[in-house]
């Protein structure tokens, strides 16, 4: 299911970069298998937690499945959403902003990655390596919006596609978003911490208590 996500998101980006709308038939192929994988494993989440009452790490890592198959199935939405935004002759939006545009498509993509490798491994650290990244993506998708609203102002034809690449850069944003909530998952499902929100590192906050399973 992950590398059906990473290969859809991957196909929908490549497509609007290049302006090849044929592309989407095997964007929403993979999309529709995610659906499908998001039911079969929830029902056999239920499953195993009805009959064979798990208890310590493997209740946890049940638990984290179950959080996981959501934020993956959302990952192929957003795939195809993306893919929705494909048109062959796209004004100079794109090139304008093809860089920054590009380097967060890649980090977004590299935070994906490591993000499902951290949870078939049971690596904390580099699921905490993934939180660290989000930032970053959100950075750069507020520069392309910036430097799209500046160019749409001046250049009242390009409002078409200039809006375009910020929906592009926002579906972009909430895919990081997601592949940060794996990482969190994977921390919970290793430390059995939750670290959600960021509530502790707030100042004067208390730590969240450890999960006693």
């Amino acid at each position: 299911m992950g590398a059906r996500c990473e290969r859809a998101v991957g196909l929908a980006f490549d497509a609007f970069c290049r302006g090849t709308p044929e592309v989407m038939e095997d964007v929403e192929a993979l999309d529709v298998e995610i659906d499908r994988e998001e039911l079969e494993t929830h029902a056999l989440i239920l499953r195993i937690l009805a009959l064979r009452q798990p208890v310590a790490d493997d209740l946890r890592l049940l638990a984290t499945a179950l959080r996981l198959v959501t934020d993956l199935e959302r990952i192929g939405d957003e795939a195809v959403n993306i893919g929705e935004r494909v048109v062959q002759h796209d004004g100079e939006a794109k090139r304008i902003i093809g860089g920054p545009l590009a380097l967060m498509a890649n980090t977004t993509l590299d935070m994906l990655h490591r993000a499902l490798d951290a949870f078939v491994r049971w690596d904390d650290t580099d699921a905490s390596h993934v939180m660290g990244c989000d930032d970053a993506v959100d950075a750069l998708c507020a520069k392309i919006i910036a430097a799209m609203t500046e160019h749409m102002s001046e250049h009242s034809e390009e409002v078409p596609a200039g809006l375009r690449v910020i929906r592009v850069a926002k579906f972009l944003e909430r895919i990081a978003d997601h592949a940060t909530n794996v990482a969190e998952e994977v921390i919970f499902m290793v430390r059995a911490d939750d670290v959600r929100h960021g509530k502790w590192q707030l100042s004067g906050a208390t730590p969240p208590p450890t999960t006693s399973f």
